[in-house]
């Protein structure tokens, strides 16, 4: 009777077992690989409700920076990558690791600094010419330093400027390793200049006296673009519901959810999928 009662309660604890396995594996969800830049300007909390309401697909966003994002779809945690750095993503597609790119937003990129503004560049629309100013005057200077699409964007410019910033990291050139909210919140703290998406910026709480101090420089374009995770490379990818997402993001549907969200009157995002991809 013991024994009968036990395969019993073994048999109830194994179909229960297999019942919440099938129920997980029949759970509609996607792992969105994407940007601190995306998640922290609020984004995703705009428009994914909508995508879900539509499709009935989860998406589960991972906000890392751009690097770290293509290294863990490289990897095959994640089903689609939204990230903003164009040569990056045209590698990672190149590389077989991605079905295709596609343009979907921009916005730009944005220098701010201390009111005091120490290297005297404010109101500059010249990137190349202001960061020589802030190495020459070394004021602080914070740099996300965690190969972030941004991160990778003011190593561009510094290059282009003739200045391995880089040489002099602790000095007045700090690499945080942090998200852009947590760089800003350094570069507040100890009032130093700092490059941020302009999306990040808008949304940010924590301001203080900073204030904009470059823009308008058309080295400073911000592109994001979409891929999915090639199932060819990793199998458990769920490339069909991705793709789902993708092609609404890409969709007029999509394109009006993200020119539809704005922070104290201003958009955030601007929608470019019709303008050309690749």
């Amino acid at each position: 009777m013991i024994r009968r009662l036990m395969s019993l309660a073994l048999a109830t604890i194994v179909l229960a077992a297999v019942t919440v396995s099938a129920s997980i594996a029949d759970e509609k969800f996607i792992i969105i690989q994407s940007t601190t830049s995306t998640q922290n300007s609020g984004l995703f909390d705009h428009i994914l409700p909508a995508f879900r309401d539509k499709t009935g697909i989860e998406v589960r966003v991972v906000a890392v920076g751009t690097g770290q994002a293509i290294r863990n779809a490289v990897n095959g945690d994640g089903d689609v990558l939204l990230v903003h750095s164009k040569p990056s993503e045209e590698k990672f597609v190149a590389d077989g690791f991605g079905i295709s790119r596609a343009d979907v937003m921009y916005n730009d990129f944005v220098i701010v600094g201390p009111a005091s503004d120490p290297a005297g560049i404010r109101g500059s629309r010249d990137a190349i010419d202001a960061l020589p100013k802030i190495a020459e005057s070394e004021t602080p200077f914070a740099s996300r330093g965690d190969d972030s699409g941004t991160h990778k964007a003011e190593l561009r410019l510094w290059k282009a400027a003739n200045i391995d910033a880089a040489a002099s990291s602790g000095t007045w050139y700090r690499e945080t390793g942090s998200g852009m909210g947590s760089t800003l919140n350094t570069a507040i703290g100890m009032d130093a200049y700092v490059m941020t998406d302009r999306a990040t910026w808008i949304a940010f709480g924590n301001k203080a006296t900073h204030e904009i101090m470059v823009e308008g420089d058309p080295r400073m374009f911000n592109q994001y673009g979409v891929i999915v995770v090639n199932p060819e490379v990793h199998p458990h990818v769920k490339a069909e519901m991705g793709q789902v997402f993708a092609d609404w993001l890409l969709s007029k549907e999509g394109q009006a959810a993200i020119a539809d969200y704005t922070v104290d009157g201003q958009q955030l995002f601007f929608p470019n999928a019709n303008d050309g991809s690749s």
